[in-house]
């Protein structure tokens, strides 16, 4: 398994992370405990969660619950520290945690008293802002994105705010490093400066949508990433499933993700089955599942990532295993690239 530096961190995570947001709805403990098992005995150190896990349904009943699932594993094992361990904190798109408030000082200090309780742990390694509270372009919503109520005197106030909470929660050795989720590149550039100025901590990763079927990142994040050393930990790398070859526009296997959100966030649209079997005919040509090939592909872009994919089985944990150190040909990629612009925006 591949190691890619976080950031500036001088840690080093595996190139695949082991999410979580399904422990508590759609797996039960034990189950989330033989995919951790799995995991770590393959040589993923990783793992990613969130306060308001579990999802599919998101609901108030469930915040907190995979957070309390995973101090179960390291309280049963004592492997605390064979994980790099991620969550966040949930910001005001999550009206359901602390009655809809934004990312605030206040806020920081009961969300990390909460999530160190729930996973029985007295630091976490990476500490991610899991929105922007200004408003953000992610989940589809960059179809009518408006910025235009954006006030950047309030936004720098408000991270200033941030970074010195977050700072405090360095010092008292709560948490290592922070990161952020669903940013744009001009809000991750302003961390970076305000950071600078104020003597803030820098940070180290943005954990936004990537696959062969979500490419926003590809142009001005890109960029950004490259030149200021900001790690990529990208989710959904299966675009929920669909990249996974079990679902067809007439498919929905019981008990899966899109049995439970039929759209799957937006995803299922009338373009996106061609560029699936257009990926799903490379992969086949050259001998490959299409997961494996699409989780391979992270790899070999130009700037660092760690990819976290998400399972319900333990086939899921091996066949995202299997993608590990997988280096596609030249031709594979050029073949990619051919879908891509035949399909460039498929949900």
């Amino acid at each position: 398994m591949r190691n890619i530096p976080l950031g500036r961190t001088g840690l080093k995570v595996s190139e695949l992370c082991l999410g979580s947001m399904t422990w508590g709805t759609q797996n039960t403990l034990e189950e989330a405990h033989a995919q951790i098992d799995l995991a770590l005995d393959h040589g993923i150190n990783f793992i990613d969660t969130a306060e308001m896990y579990p999802v599919n349904p998101v609901a108030a009943g469930n915040v907190g619950k995979t957070e309390s699932i995973i101090g179960e594993w390291f309280a049963r094992t004592g492997r605390r520290s064979d994980v790099i361990l991620a969550t966040k904190i949930t910001g005001a798109n999550g009206g359901f945690v602390r009655g809809g408030a934004g990312i605030s000082a206040a806020a920081i200090r009961e969300a990390v008293e909460g999530s160190l309780k729930r996973l029985r742990t007295d630091c976490i390694d990476l500490y991610q802002l899991h929105w922007p509270d200004r408003g953000s372009y992610h989940f589809r919503q960059n179809w009518s994105f408006d910025p235009s109520g954006q006030n950047r005197t309030e936004t720098v106030a408000h991270m200033q705010e941030v970074l010195g909470e977050l700072q405090r929660q360095i010092d008292l050795g709560h948490i290592r490093h922070v990161g952020l989720s669903n940013e744009s590149a001009w809000g991750t550039a302003m961390w970076l400066r305000v950071a600078e100025e104020t003597g803030g901590p820098r940070m180290a990763s943005i954990q936004n949508e990537y696959s062969l079927l979500c490419r926003l990142f590809d142009t001005d994040l890109a960029e950004l990433a490259h030149n200021e050393d900001i790690t990529l930990l990208a989710y959904s790398p299966l675009a929920a499933g669909l990249l996974s070859g079990k679902y067809a526009p007439d498919v929905v296997p019981p008990g899966s993700r899109r049995a439970i959100n039929p759209d799957l966030g937006g995803r299922v649209t009338a373009r996106v089955w061609p560029a699936i079997a257009g990926y799903r005919e490379i992969a086949e040509r050259h001998g490959m599942g299409l997961p494996q090939m699409a989780l391979a592909w992270l790899q070999s872009r130009p700037f660092r990532v760690s990819t976290i994919f998400g399972a319900t089985k333990p086939a899921h944990v091996e066949t995202a295993l299997s993608s590990a150190g997988l280096k596609l040909s030249r031709e594979i990629l050029d073949e990619i690239a051919a879908v891509h612009k035949a399909h460039p925006m498929p949900y």
